[in-house]
């Protein structure tokens, strides 16, 4: 049975779909078992008629930590808070992986401060899978973690990215690109132009530079990035995909013909969307740490919890924290 340590206070819909979010996991997956960090007495409320009681543990925490925290400051000050409390479960072996809807930068900081980076790793990476335009997947690595890099930086993001992907989707040879302002060797700025050289001299599978337009065309496995320009592609996308679904809807309610055609094309609609959908993947992995942690969006419900979960089980069963250790040292 593996266990999930899970911040069933962080997030803009916690605890209750929090909650719901872990009840559907183990409903999935029998092997599966999930301890609950936060306010006792709500949490236990909410479970009391769970038919999943059995697999549940609530790990108390009154504290929680708030967007509006300074994360370093409030990890060290609120040690019972869900966020740390939620860490030093899986430090002690109480769990052996976390996942966290909650504040970006405490998870970080309780990722790199209590988790501890593995040795040899300069910059942990956090990273999303992305869903691509040919039916497979595209991991962004990094999508936020650090905005100042170095080339040595990115190198390792590469690396890590290649031990995730041959370990989650057995991909030996995953295809990686650099983010870029151009796919010529020659554009881009220092960084991407001293990145570039490092990744050709590096024996991955390292195709060319991407632009931010070729993120989910099918034709690379990885994307690395520094985080800042990382997270402004994320968002891009994502904003691009919620403006054209919008525009869609628009578009079928301005006219009878419009919604006669969406009705003949409503099949296609859902499964586009479903396709396109990134809750279905669950959350960013933060990879470089000494344990399974997945980050899930701050607007999270159920059915993206679910899947973070999941995925976090994965990582577990898979192995991935011991591999990608011996990766770095092979």
């Amino acid at each position: 049975m593996i266990k999930i340590a899970v911040d069933a206070y962080g997030g803009d819909n916690a605890p209750e779909e929090i909650v719901q979010g872990a009840f559907s996991a183990l409903a999935m997956d029998a092997e599966l078992s999930v301890v609950l960090v936060g306010k006792e007495a709500p949490l236990r409320a909410l479970c009391q008629d769970s038919k999943y009681l059995d697999r549940i543990e609530i790990a108390p925490a009154e504290d929680v930590i708030g967007c509006d925290e300074t994360p370093v400051v409030a990890i060290r000050r609120k040690k019972n808070a869900s966020i740390p409390r939620m860490f030093t479960l899986a430090v002690e072996g109480g769990a052996d992986g976390c996942v966290s809807a909650g504040s970006t930068g405490a998870v970080l900081a309780g990722g790199i401060f209590l988790a501890g980076r593995m040795q040899g790793v300069k910059r942990p990476g956090l990273c999303p899978l992305l869903p691509t335009v040919t039916g497979g997947n595209v991991l962004l690595v990094d999508c936020g973690a650090n905005t100042d890099c170095k080339p040595e930086y990115l190198l390792q993001f590469a690396q890590m990215g290649v031990a995730y992907i041959r370990c989650l989707y057995g991909i030996e040879n995953p295809r990686i690109g650099l983010l870029s302002n151009g796919a010529e060797d020659e554009k881009g700025n220092e960084l991407i132009k001293e990145t570039n050289a490092l990744l050709r001299a590096s024996g991955l599978n390292f195709v060319r530079n991407a632009e931010a337009r070729e993120m989910l065309s099918g034709e690379f496995d990885i994307i690395v990035s520094d985080g800042f320009n990382g997270n402004i592609a994320l968002k891009s996308a994502e904003g691009t995909a919620g403006a054209v679904f919008t525009l869609l809807k628009q578009g079928i309610a301005s006219s009878f013909r419009a919604k006669l055609g969406a009705a003949l094309m409503m099949p296609v609609l859902k499964k586009i969307k479903k396709r396109m959908d990134y809750t279905e993947h669950g959350g960013a992995a933060l990879l470089g740490i000494n344990i399974p942690l997945v980050k899930v969006h701050g607007s999270t419900k159920a059915k993206s919890m679910a899947a973070a979960i999941l995925q976090c089980k994965r990582m577990v069963e898979t192995d991935l924290v011991q591999k990608m250790k011996e990766f770095f040292h092979e």
